[in-house]
């Protein structure tokens, strides 16, 4: 079964065919960088990273690109509030950013352009624009002439005689029409600037991506992908730069994540009800993270509360457990062939438009047989039972890392959950373990109303115990 992805452009889904045969490019909006992130924007980087991970595991050589703006109003207005130099200002929350993805297991894309590195080429794209008739100057500004581009609104759907002047964009009566957008702004007292043909200035934001993805994809490329916020103004105006400076072309496939809730109520700083990877990494598994972001399907909104992470963190553990579970019991179980059903039917999920909460119920349900059919052996195992048992544990890993968890062994991720529990709850572990000896050594002797009393002192500790062949082992209750 072939790739099959969404197309926003089109408005269906379409067969996945890239450009040149067995390689993809692809650009994706990265944040602007004048705050720290939220885990809105954790999403739109996670789902591009499995999709970039999932192109990989079949064998296409992807090209992926996601830049920074890293100079812009909001970045300005910050730095001047804080007195300090936007450079600064950026490279911090640059720096942020790279420490919130690399806690999240984030792989790096091959290349992080900045707009400030592509001054050059941004100044290239609106010359172009501008011998062509499609730009026009104002004092020191340049703006896009939306009507002369004769597919404007191709990408959201909306028809530039139907919007209402000022819905969208801030009145200006210089423009020839309302929604005419900046590729060059004349700068201000105290702002950041470069020479132009047109005067002292800096890029409008839309512009920034039209020539950093050329200069490193090409004029043709095969996804751009960003968050649903950005179908319009941002990549609308993209399309209308870049058809116009380059002709038909530019991205093949367009892919939007939806949104994260808080609560279901839409996240926004304006509401206040927006919520920090950092923060949320204090109290939650990275991994757990991920296994959220990706519990629904990418497209869909997705809505962030107590409930849904203790969900994923209860998955996650879930996961763990079968694999520590077999290293427990087998000692050859790494060298399992990978031709089970789980890694089949994990692909055929993702072939179908990157659908992870598919390719996860597959996981689970591996999971569920495998664990059933480990506790119906008993003595011999059959040559056909461990196959399948060591398949899966292949399978499991092969799925897990598309989606960027399971990267711990077993016992590393447990006995840290342990230790941040025992901190965590002030609980000792040295006593717990003299309790358990005290319990076992009462068992032996056949006090059975000691071994309870000890059993039930741990329950009230809060400690869950196993009693196993090889003996009693223990963990904290949830």
């Amino acid at each position: 079964m072939s790739i099959r992805i969404y197309n926003t452009l089109r408005g269906k889904k379409e067969p996945f065919v890239p450009i040149e045969p067995g390689r993809v490019k692809l650009y994706v909006c990265g944040p602007t960088v004048y705050d720290s992130c939220h885990i809105g924007h954790a999403r739109s980087v996670v789902v591009f990273d499995v999709i970039v991970r999932y192109l990989r595991s079949q064998n296409y050589k992807v090209t992926y690109i996601r830049n920074f703006t890293d100079v812009d109003d909001k970045i300005i207005d910050r730095a001047n509030q804080l007195g300090i130099d936007c450079k600064e200002l950026a490279e911090k929350y640059i720096n942020e950013f790279h420490e919130d993805m690399g806690a999240l297991h984030v792989e790096r894309p091959d290349v992080e352009p900045r707009a400030t590195e592509h001054i050059d080429q941004i100044v290239m794209v609106i010359k172009i624009l501008i011998d062509k008739g499609l730009a026009y100057r104002v004092d020191g500004d340049v703006y896009f002439s939306v009507e002369l581009f004769e597919g404007y609104g191709k990408l959201s759907g909306r028809k530039l005689e139907d919007m209402e002047a000022g819905a969208r964009v801030d009145v200006d009566e210089r423009k020839h029409n309302p929604f005419d957008f900046a590729l060059w702004k004349s700068s201000k007292p105290g702002e950041p600037f470069w020479e132009s043909p047109w005067g002292k200035g800096r890029p409008g934001w839309h512009i920034e991506c039209s020539a950093m993805s050329y200069e490193h994809l090409g004029a043709r490329f095969d996804i751009h992908g960003g968050g649903k916020d950005l179908i319009f103004p941002h990549h609308e105006n993209e399309i209308a730069q870049s058809h116009g400076a380059f002709g038909e072309g530019f991205a093949k496939y367009w892919v939007h994540n939806g949104f994260v809730n808080i609560n279901q109520e839409k996240m926004s700083k304006s509401r206040g009800n927006f919520t920090m990877i950092k923060d949320v990494l204090k109290i939650c598994h990275p991994e757990a993270m991920r296994l959220f972001l990706l519990s629904n399907h990418y497209r869909s909104p997705i809505d962030f509360s107590d409930k849904s992470m203790d969900e994923a963190t209860i998955g996650l553990d879930k996961m763990y457990a079968l694999l520590q579970r077999i290293d427990e019991s087998f000692e050859d179980h790494t060298n399992g062939a990978s031709d089970s059903r789980c890694w089949q039917r994990f692909c055929e999920a993702m072939n179908d438009d990157f659908n992870t909460a598919k390719g996860i119920g597959v996981i689970f349900e591996t999971i569920r047989n495998t664990n059933r059919l480990m506790d119906d052996i008993s003595g011999d195992i059959s040559p056909e039972n461990k196959e399948k048992i060591f398949s899966a544990y292949t399978d499991i890993l092969k799925s897990g890392s598309v989606l960027g968890i399971l990267t711990k062994s077993p016992d590393t991720y447990f006995n840290k959950k342990k230790s941040e529990s025992l901190e965590s709850k002030s609980i000792d572990s040295e006593k717990i373990e003299k309790m358990i000896q005290q319990r076992a050594d009462a068992r032996k002797a056949k006090d059975w109303a000691k071994a309870d009393r000890v059993r039930d002192e741990l329950d009230k500790m809060g400690i869950a115990l196993e009693d196993r062949s090889d003996g009693t082992i223990w963990n904290i209750k949830d």
